[in-house]
């Protein structure tokens, strides 16, 4: 496909390969945001590729991987009362909560949709006044303009049976978590370039230059990905720690001005829990005041539920860069996407399904 085809070209993938390769002088280490990216590393041998001096670790990868165990149960405990009808995106259903998970609620008998969109929620709402209606919205910044929307209309149409699970988090403050860690490995990112169409890319600038780390918004094309890296390596061999944009072509530094001010319409920030890696302030969004008649959590009073970990699993080590996910000891034994002890072996974009799924036992 044209605009897409090229971004494949084995032989531009090979050139730059090459030249990363002469660029490397020394060890460093890069971090990649998403589990698209991830994925197009791992499925596309990209990492197996590169030079022995440079080492990529895997960040949060995708919400639904960073999504709180807690809010699992919590989305669990609603989606089994028989006066609600549960919807959400498919890859959420088969996240582990403490017990069970919505797939195994919706087997016995739970009333589950899968859905495609915020707004398709919102439509069943109105077709289905006698039941309630709840979206599990999760997302990184990429999904919040959705989620807004669909909360803003319902308001604006006075649709009273609608509310959503808010599991919003945002990528910059979970980056300056990752470096301000004293275990931080990561000496340059390859940023999320899906966030970062709707929300640019000036909130980077100071992160790179207070923690002296260049950052490069890239895209999920293997040879977005290959020049993402050399752009980033080329900073580290010079000594710079600029913001710069792989992803031009979808991305403007200001991003989406429309989007970002329908999600401040709906959406405040606050603090937010991360599976496996903790609280981070002001991490998340969640429902302004005067949209609290559309907050689920409020609505059936499960707030208080609090929950803890798999001891097994080491999920937010490998998304803080840590780990790999072969350094797992339950990696492909007692955690298999069949069985899934955490995220990230069960969403499409979380690294240990890549690692799994593509056969890297072995870094």
């Amino acid at each position: 496909m044209k605009y897409i085809d090229e971004y494949r070209d084995g032989d531009s993938a090979e050139k730059l390969v090459n030249e990363i390769r002469q660029a490397v002088k020394r060890d460093w280490t890069i971090m990649e945001i998403c589990g698209g990216q991830t994925h197009t590393i791992v499925k596309s041998g990209i990492d197996e590729l590169l030079p022995s001096r440079l080492t990529l670790v895997h960040g949060p990868g995708c919400p639904v991987c960073v999504t709180p165990l807690e809010l699992i149960d919590k989305a669990v405990e609603i989606a089994m009362r028989p006066d609600v009808l549960f919807t959400s995106f498919g890859d959420m259903l088969r996240v582990p909560g403490s017990e069970k998970d919505l797939l195994t609620v919706k087997a016995a008998g739970g009333n589950i949709r899968i859905v495609y969109s915020p707004l398709d929620a919102l439509k069943l709402a109105q077709q289905h006044p006698d039941q309630n209606i709840v979206f599990f919205a999760v997302g990184f910044e990429t999904t919040a303009p959705a989620n807004a929307l669909a909360v803003w209309q319902a308001k604006q149409l006075g649709v009273k049976n609608f509310s959503i699970l808010c599991s919003h988090v945002l990528v910059p403050p979970a980056m300056e978590a990752i470096l301000s860690s004293p275990m931080n490995r990561v000496q340059g990112f390859l940023a999320a370039g899906h966030v970062c169409t709707v929300m640019g890319f000036e909130e980077y600038i100071p992160l790179a230059s207070k923690y002296h780390v260049p950052m490069t918004v890239t895209g999920f094309e293997p040879v977005d990905i290959l020049q993402g890296i050399l752009m980033t390596v080329r900073q580290l061999q010079d000594g710079q720690a600029t913001v710069q944009n792989q992803y031009a072509r979808v991305v403007r530094r200001e991003g989406n001005r429309s989007a970002q001010e329908l999600i401040k319409k709906v959406f405040m920030v606050t603090d937010r829990s991360w599976r496996g890696i903790g609280t981070i302030p002001m991490s998340g969004y969640r429902l302004r005041d005067e949209f609290g008649a559309f907050d689920a959590e409020k609505l059936f009073d499960v707030t208080a539920i609090q929950t803890q970990e798999s001891p097994l699993c080491i999920a937010g080590q490998v998304m803080q860069g840590f780990k790999k996910p072969h350094d797992c000891q339950a990696f492909g034994i007692q955690c298999t996407p069949e069985h899934p002890l955490g995220a990230p072996m069960v969403s499409s974009e979380g690294a240990c399904a890549a690692y799994y799924h593509f056969g890297k036992i072995r870094h």
